[in-house]
């Protein structure tokens, strides 16, 4: 199976999980549901967060702010409400910021990454999402602002257009590269973008500078400035390792893992947005919901030395953007024209690429549906 390894002859009494957001959390309950009955440490200064909610149902307040929190309660695990601070890799042992130390026979690193910003140094107003947090100040500024400008225009600047633009705000997204195009394939990426524009939403592909004190606009390539009455950075997450400064784990991809989610170190994991799959020359960070959970499980499994199950990588990714849901199952982005398995009107329905991608494109459908209709197709293909 992919990412399987034999088992190990292994005794871990111990586990420190360090992050409590998706990774974190779903690593403790696999490990539970595994058959750990050993010690298990959260290290997390607050509670966990599930992230895809608050750019969607949290900032248009379709949904209870407290509901994307996650609950801990019943994993049986100690919660340290402190943040990690140093790992010595040697003596296994992890220091938190109250200047507790924490020893381990396995350690999960789920720290998740922090939102990219492109501020300059004291540059105050720039707006981005990442936290809870993000989402209530974003909401507020929304539905006071009668403009908007996002600079980036993938997933999330995609997102977080269409929630300024049903607020009532006009739109304008700022990228060097065409919106969706590098994530979704072309033409998928010029369908929402044509869909994203008839909601009034204005696109200009150019180089953005963040401009005023507070921030005010955005200066372009040309040397025009767009002014609005709220910027928002959507340009990419920074993993969270800053941590672990002098432990040799961090790269310029985050941290390396491998198949069954092992880093460099002897016992040490690391899963989710951090997390960085090496495979032969190949280093890719996916920071998608999917990854975070099926990371996870893996880890959990090479943690106990069973044969592990899930893949390391899972192609499955959703989004909704001018209205129009895109739930994906297979690589992305995709090329060429599709495939319409099935054909419900307006352009919408199943799309197939080959690979094969499974796009289910304004229609709703189950994610075990469309992995139906993957495998069904790659079997009709051999």
């Amino acid at each position: 199976m992919p990412g399987s390894r034999a088992a190990e002859s292994v005794s871990v009494r111990r586990v420190v999980v360090v992050g409590g957001s998706t990774a974190g959390s779903t690593a403790m309950r696999e490990l539970r549901r595994r058959g750990f009955d050993g010690e298990l440490v959260l290290v997390d200064p607050a509670r966990g967060t599930n992230r895809p909610p608050l750019s969607k149902a949290v900032l248009a307040a379709d949904m209870p702010d407290e509901s994307v929190l996650i609950d801990h309660s019943s994993i049986d695990a100690q919660h340290v409400l402190a943040a990690a601070v140093g790992l010595d890799t040697c003596a296994r042992v992890l220091t938190t910021a109250d200047g507790a130390e924490h020893p381990y026979d396995a350690l999960v690193i789920a720290s998740g990454s922090t939102a990219r910003r492109i501020a300059a140094a004291g540059q105050r107003g720039e707006l981005v999402l990442r936290t809870l947090d993000d989402a209530r100040t974003l909401r507020h500024r929304l539905t006071s602002s009668s403009s908007v400008v996002v600079v980036g225009g993938g997933f999330l600047g995609m997102e977080v257009a269409t929630a300024a633009a049903t607020a009532g705000a006009t739109v304008t997204v700022v990228d060097v590269e065409p919106p969706l195009r590098r994530v979704l394939g072309a033409h998928l990426a010029a369908d929402l973008l044509a869909r994203a524009e008839a909601t009034g939403v204005r696109f200009v592909q150019s180089t953005a500078v963040l401009v005023g004190e507070p921030v005010t606009g955005v200066e372009l390539a040309d040397g025009s400035t767009l002014t609005a009455d709220a910027v928002v950075s959507c340009v990419g997450d920074i993993p969270a390792t800053a941590w672990l400064d002098g432990t040799g784990l961090p790269t310029a991809h985050g941290i390396e893992i491998d198949m069954s989610a092992r880093t460099s170190v002897a016992d040490v994991y690391a899963i989710g947005d951090v997390a960085a799959v090496r495979s032969g020359h190949d280093v890719r960070r996916a920071p998608y919901w999917a990854n975070a959970v099926t990371q996870a499980r893996v880890a959990a499994a090479a943690i106990l030395g069973q044969d592990v199950e899930d893949p390391i990588v899972d192609h499955y990714f959703w989004t909704e953007i001018a209205g129009v849901s895109v739930k994906a199952v297979g690589p992305l982005p995709v090329a060429g024209v599709p495939t319409t398995f099935e054909d419900a009107g307006d352009g919408h329905g199943i799309l197939t690429w080959d690979g094969p991608t499974v796009v289910a494109y304004g229609v709703r459908r189950s994610v075990p549906k469309l992995r139906a209709t993957a495998r069904g197709l790659t079997e009709a293909s051999v």
